[in-house]
């Protein structure tokens, strides 16, 4: 069902929102943690290490899918929120044209550059060959992700977090399953779960894609109303391509880490690889909690609402401080535990570097939920300058870490990464929202 956001509770519409939200992400971390995990468990640290060291680059790339689908999605929201039937159809018919040409440019640049760029990364000799079949079956599927993550964001802009998390929830078990066929029935090795992941993403989208057509009247589109409008294509681009190119940028800052990473081995490698693994389901609910801030922010700026986005944003606040806490006690105490799933027992150092990287990331966690709900209040209104700033910021706070701290304090300088980026990206965003809200208040310039 979807819902219109611009009327009711809006702490208790960003909560229900949110909810689903938070367990479908959690089944789509599935596929990177079922990887993760049965690659470890079953084929061992140097697989495992193969897997996480392509993490970085798996970030540029996805992230560039995510943050463009998420950005045209933004205009689909407006567009709903603003009661504007035809908005919406012309929303959804400009996205699918410019994923579609994303997908061309995306898969042929990645799969060209990838080699040059795991050697620039000094991968580790004994593990570079795994690394690169893995990351490149994984690009060979971008139209998959491209294909999910549009499908998926217009469901979400509609005011539907329910019916994507029931399609994660399949395509989840569905990963799961084939990677246990592939690796420990077929033996494909690292292959096997890059495979695993690309169908079990193919089969959500078309899952998605059924559902819009079945569930969704502008879905219904004949051929009649596939018209390229430049004005349309600009005004979503305006939007898509910085909230890409944020992901980009942050992922540049991961790479310049890897690359100091690789060289303190492969035991550094992956613990670092199962501790991140393990705090990107921590970080779950203040993510959901943002994204849910962002549908909000969309459809009630598109129907000219500002009094109501503020105080949604100071009760999505309380909200998910709370949770940032909550997650951070967990990993702390229980962290180490999580990681010995990914390796056995047999592997301490790798458990005492895994725990050393939760002792240090975690008490950052509020930083997190002021950062996403900031972040993405502001993409909800059409604001993508200061969220790209914050973004590079981002970059340079991960970059000064390689360079600098992980010299200097080896595997405790690069957990140190992390929270460096989140506080340099959550100053500038907290002091763009507040300035934005208060133009808004004197301006009322609503779209």
């Amino acid at each position: 069902m979807y819902k219109n956001m611009t009327t009711g509770n809006p702490a208790k519409l960003i909560l229900f929102f949110a909810l689903p939200l938070f367990i479908g992400n959690m089944f789509q971390q599935f596929y990177s943690l079922a990887d993760t995990l049965i690659v470890g468990r079953f084929l061992g640290v140097q697989s495992l290490a193969a897997v996480g060291c392509t993490g970085s680059i798996i970030f540029l790339i996805i992230g560039l899918v995510q943050g463009l689908t998420a950005g045209l999605a933004m205009i689909t929201a407006q567009r709903f929120g603003a009661g504007d039937d035809q908005g919406v159809k012309n929303s959804i018919i400009t996205s699918a044209f410019i994923c579609f040409i994303a997908t061309i440019v995306l898969t042929s640049l990645s799969i060209f550059f990838l080699k040059p760029l795991l050697v620039f990364m000094q991968t580790p000799p004994e593990i570079i060959a795994a690394a690169y079949t893995y990351i490149f079956i994984i690009c060979c599927g971008l139209g998959a992700t491209f294909l999910f993550n549009l499908l998926a964001n217009l469901i979400l802009a509609l005011g539907d977090s329910k019916t994507p998390l029931f399609f994660l929830a399949f395509a989840s078990i569905l990963n799961i399953l084939l990677d246990l066929l592939f690796i420990r029935v077929f033996s494909f090795g690292v292959a096997g779960a890059a495979w695993a992941t690309v169908i079990a993403q193919l089969v959500n989208g078309l899952l998605c894609l059924n559902h819009l057509r079945k569930r969704m009247a502008s879905f219904n589109l004949s051929w009649t109303d596939w018209k390229f409008e430049l004005a349309l294509v600009r005004r979503h681009l305006q939007i898509g391509l910085p909230m890409g190119f944020q992901a980009a940028i942050i992922a540049i800052g991961a790479i310049a880490l890897q690359i100091a990473l690789n060289g303190l081995g492969s035991i550094a490698v992956a613990a670092y690889t199962a501790a991140s693994k393990i705090e990107m389901l921590a970080i779950l609910p203040m993510m959901s909690f943002g994204i849910s801030m962002g549908i909000f922010t969309a459809q009630n700026y598109g129907a000219g609402n500002i009094k109501r986005i503020r105080l949604a944003v100071r009760e999505c606040v309380i909200m998910s401080v709370g949770f940032s806490i909550l997650a951070a006690i967990v990993n702390i105490f229980f962290g180490q535990h999580f990681v010995e799933l990914f390796v056995g027992l047999g592997n301490q150092q790798l458990v005492v570097l895994a725990q050393k990287y939760f002792l240090v990331s975690s008490l950052n966690y509020p930083v997190v939920a002021f950062l996403f709900v900031f972040r993405y209040t502001l993409q909800g209104i059409g604001k993508t300058l200061v969220p790209t700033f914050a973004g590079v910021m981002e970059m340079a706070m991960r970059t000064i870490a390689a360079l600098v701290l992980v010299g200097n304090l080896g595997f405790v300088g690069a957990s140190l990464a992390n929270p460096l980026a989140w506080w340099g990206s959550c100053i500038p965003l907290g002091i763009a929202y507040f300035m934005t809200m208060k133009d808004l208040d004197q301006n009322k310039q609503y779209c």
